[in-house]
Order: structure tokens, then C-alpha cells, then sequence
């Protein structure tokens, strides 16, 4: 069963990316995640997205389209990126989310994949 790991970030853990004095443990920290994913053959696929002030959202509104650079509301954490695993069920997901190292500063969602049938 697929499982979308959503990586929750704070403002100060977007900034660790560039930081010179952290980026080290910073990027260390996911490489280690994504290889331990790797070697367990869980991992399915997944990206870091851009910081969130590089974000535009859509929104249309009968036939108006609405633009809005950045993101849509401040809070106090957000979407950084994702991994995609294929595990057994829920409690496996569950399991990988608590090695994810946004769950200890900011928040690891888990979300079930909704599988597309053919188009």
C-alpha cells in the first residue's frame, strides 16, 4: 500500500538548507531517512519542494483566475516536501513517519496514495 510522507518545516528549518553551519546535519539527517528507506525497499519515489515564498497558488472563481505568489496563509509550519513509500499498512507508514527528520521539529503527514485507475 503506497503512503505519501508529507514533510511539515518550520521557517527555521527552511533556512537550515542554505545555512553553511547547518546544512551538513541538515541534509544528513534526509540522506540517511531516504537510504534507510532504500535498504528496507520501502522507499517509491519523492522530492524536496522549494522554499514556500517561491509558491503561487491558483485559484479560479467562475471566470476569474486569482494569483497569489507565496503561500496562501502564515503558519507556523509547512509542506517542505515528500517521500513516497510502499508499505504493508498504516502502523508501517506510521513507523517511517517517526524516523522522518521533520517530525521532530516540525511534522511528518502521512497520507494514503488515492491509485488512479486508467485514464
Amino acid at each position: 500500500m503506497k503512503f505519501a510522507v508529507l514533510v511539515y518545516e518550520t521557517a527555521e528549518e527552511f533556512s537550515s538548507r542554505k545555512d553553511e553551519a547547518k546544512m551538513g546535519a541538515y541534509w544528513g539527517g534526509y540522506a540517511a531517512y531516504n537510504e534507510a528507506m532504500k535498504m528496507a525497499g520501502v522507499a517509491a519515489g519523492g522530492n524536496a519542494l522549494q522554499p514556500p515564498s517561491l509558491a503561487t497558488t491558483v485559484r479560479v472563481r467562475g471566470d476569474r483566475r486569482l494569483v497569489q505568489d507565496g503561500p496562501f496563509s502564515e503558519t507556523k509550519e509547512q509542506l517542505g516536501g515528500l517521500f513516497v513509500i510502499d508499505v504493508l499498512d498504516l502502523d508501517a507508514a506510521i513507523e517511517w513517519a517517526a524516523k522522518c527528520p521533520s517530525a521532530a521539529l516540525g511534522a511528518a503527514e502521512v497520507r494514503p496514495i488515492l491509485e488512479m485507475g486508467p485514464s
